[in-house]
């Protein structure tokens, strides 16, 4: 080929190219987005692993469908599980034994989908609470939190439904608890279980109802979810870890191209194989051995997926009380759980604009805070924590009964009680474990660091030395501010005259007197304080 002929195929793309760019402006877009910068920090990955799981979910979620039947019809089934042969099951449950036996590669996609969505709740939630310990949720990302917390409450949702659609003893229990939930809303309860199921529980209708919920609805609004939250993030300066070089205004990191897109793309290849080895070696949710759903047979040790722990716990250890009245009973050993579990998370989504209107600060934040600096924020989110780890054993707590060999009983009760009390303790540790690195810092800053190497002064006396701070650490330990927290100042002015005050403002001093008050905080060192300590040799 001469070089008049690549000459022409050289001119041919670029005409291609101009063309493009005159009707979408791609160079001005690429240029002025493909060096934006991205911090490395391993913390990071926690979001990336949330979207790749996304996409291995969509992609085994596709094969699935291909051969997944919805439907509560009932047949016998006669297929490759000898076992089963015989026996009534709906089209759902059948189908879903032909996918793990017949198609080939179906029990292996089948696994990867389940533990792929099970790695998806647990990456979205372990990255909302690296945001909210860090306070990455504030200004400009509070729009991004709640994108963030919808689409672990759609993820939520989205396991449970597809959790009950091969319609095996297993997922039949966990919708007949879903219905005794819904059967517990006052007045409407009744009226929303029987347009639900399409009749009295179980019905036909539940399954194919589920299926475009699961494979349509939920994932629809989830991608468009994710596609928003990742534009914020393009948009937004990503956040980073305190340190050198690292402000409001600058990032320091790698830019999206070359170096980000590549580790990205071995990231994603990276964590489907891990996937792909769990799905292949780790079974899970194995629909034969539980047998088709019938309604009046329960699965011993029957358990949700953990992500939904927290809600039977809730149920399972609240005493069963009832009030009847007029002909009606109002079961609160079912209602109260049932309203307590999403307001609790509803405050988790809220909190930021809580915290917000707490500080009355309107600036925009790129650097993260340490933990250990906002002790009280810290503390309430250890609390959640602890407080969902106590609840997810009072879900299985026949399962803790039996392995430990202890009364079911006895691990009720002790749920009960450490659901008041293990929060509390949590907060009160947590609190103090981060005063205590604050104090921490403060030696450090002040006194350098310890070597271990004890010297002998002329008068006798043996020190141990300790080794000044390099400029980057002093200045990691040192950047966060802390301002004084809002008060609400005299309330009587000059002239005598009393100052009016409103409820909310007084809520909200006490509450940032509490939150960033002088009990929360170790005073940092100032300049003069580290000049007077380092002048000279004080060892």
């Amino acid at each position: 080929m001469g070089d008049g002929a690549r000459r022409a195929e050289a001119g041919k793309g670029e005409k291609v190219a101009d063309w493009a760019d005159g009707r979408l402006g791609l160079y001005a877009l690429a240029k002025a987005n493909m060096r934006k910068v991205f911090p490395d920090h391993w913390s990071f990955m926690l979001g990336e692993i949330c979207l790749y799981s996304f996409l291995v979910i969509i992609l085994t979620g596709i094969y699935l469908t291909l051969f997944f039947e919805p439907s509560g019809v009932d047949v016998v089934y006669h297929g490759s599980y000898e076992p089963l042969n015989g026996v009534v099951m709906t089209k759902a449950y059948a189908s879903t034994l032909d996918i793990s036996f017949d198609v080939r590669g179906g029990l292996l996609i089948r696994q990867i989908h389940h533990w792929a969505a099970l790695v998806f709740v647990t990456g979205m939630l372990v990255h909302m609470m690296r945001i909210f310990f860090t306070g990455a949720y504030r200004k400009p990302r509070e729009l991004n939190w709640v994108f963030g917390w919808t689409l672990l409450m759609l993820g939520i949702i989205t396991g449970l439904t597809g959790y009950s659609l091969p319609d095996d003893l297993l997922s039949g229990t966990g919708i007949r608890f879903a219905d005794g939930a819904i059967l517990a809303v006052p007045l409407v309860g009744t009226y929303l279980s029987f347009f639900l199921f399409g009749g009295e529980f179980p019905g036909h209708d539940i399954i194919p109802r589920l299926f475009p919920v699961h494979v349509l609805l939920l994932p629809g609004i989830m991608l468009g979810l994710v596609t928003v939250h990742l534009i914020l993030v393009f948009h937004h300066k990503h956040t980073q870890y305190p340190g050198p070089g690292k402000d409001e205004k600058s990032v320091v990191g790698m830019p999206l191209l070359p170096v980000y897109t590549a580790k990205a793309g071995g990231f994603f290849f990276l964590v489907f194989s891990v996937l792909a080895l769990m799905g292949g070696l780790a079974q899970i949710n194995p629909v034969w051995a539980f047998g088709p759903y019938r309604p009046d047979l329960v699965t011993t040790g029957a358990q949700p997926d953990w992500y939904l722990g927290f809600s039977e716990g809730l149920i399972r250890v609240m005493p069963g009380w009832e009030i009847n009245a007029w002909g009606h009973t109002l079961a609160l050993g079912v209602l109260i759980p049932f309203s307590l579990f999403p307001l609790i998370l509803i405050a988790l989504g809220l909190y930021p604009f809580a915290e917000a209107w707490i500080t009355g600060d309107r600036r925009e934040h790129h650097v993260l805070d340490r933990p250990r600096n906002v002790p009280v924020r810290t503390g309430l989110g250890v609390a959640w924590i602890s407080l969902y780890a106590v609840l997810l054993i009072g879900g299985g707590n026949d399962i803790v009964a039996l392995r430990l060999h202890l009364s079911i009983n006895a691990i009720t009760w002790f749920v009960r009680i450490a659901v008041f009390v293990v929060p509390v303790l949590a907060f009160v540790v947590t609190k103090r474990i981060c005063l205590g690195l604050q104090r921490r810092d403060r030696d450090t800053v002040l006194h350098g660091r310890e070597t271990g190497t004890i010297k002998l002064l002329p008068r006798g006396e043996y020190v141990e030395v300790h080794e000044p701070l390099t400029p980057a650490r002093l200045f990691t330990l040192t950047q966060h501010e802390q301002s004084p927290p809002y008060a609400l100042g005299p309330l009587v002015d000059s002239n005598g005259v009393r100052r009016p005050v409103t409820v909310p403002q007084r809520v909200r001093a006490r509450l940032a007197r509490a939150m960033f008050g002088p009990g929360t905080r170790i005073p940092k060192p100032t300049a003069e304080e580290y000049r007077q300590l380092t002048r000279g040799d004080h060892h």
